[in-house]
């Protein structure tokens, strides 16, 4: 397989299939970005949102990050690392053929995590596009072992077919 850098076309994504290709820079979270999400999304449970009272009352020692917050950075991974193909004009969600929240992810000071991402699987279309299987492995720093695993699809439609 030929060393990734940090482009590559639709045309030739399949090359790409194999183990991982990119590690993300770490992103640094913080409970008020966790407590947003739980506003934004309607989800109001105390072991996101009150600090104090999962402390007290909770099984982690403090809140934990929504599984969902966590899968929704797979996008901002994405573009991160340029893990895009360079003849795109846009991608569409698919959707996702796998997800595990394998472990809670405390809130703290420090709290930060990353994303190694392979390319599993390219399918391409008569119309040009190319649906392209990512998987992505989330980890916190500090928290031995993988907190999210994830198979996100997405439709990618080159610069052409616009």
């Amino acid at each position: 397989m030929p060393h990734f850098q940090g482009a590559f076309t639709i045309a030739e994504a399949a090359e790409w299939i194999g183990p991982e290709l990119v590690i993300s820079d770490w992103l640094e979270l913080d409970q008020q970005q966790v407590t947003a999400f739980g506003k934004l999304t309607n989800h109001h449970h105390w072991l996101h949102l009150d600090p104090d009272r999962s402390a007290a009352d909770g099984p982690f020692g403090g809140t934990i990050a929504q599984g969902f917050l966590m899968l929704d950075f797979i996008i901002h991974f994405t573009d991160q690392t340029g893990l895009r193909p360079a003849d795109s004009a846009f991608n569409l969600n698919y959707g996702l053929d796998k997800v595990r929240f394998i472990q809670p992810v405390p809130v703290g000071v420090g709290f930060r995590l990353r994303d190694r991402i392979g390319l599993a699987a390219v399918s391409h279309r008569d119309d040009g596009r190319c649906l392209m299987k990512t998987t992505h492995t989330l980890e916190v720093e500090d928290l031995p072992g993988t907190a999210v695993y994830a198979e996100w699809l997405s439709l990618w439609t080159p610069n052409a077919a616009t």
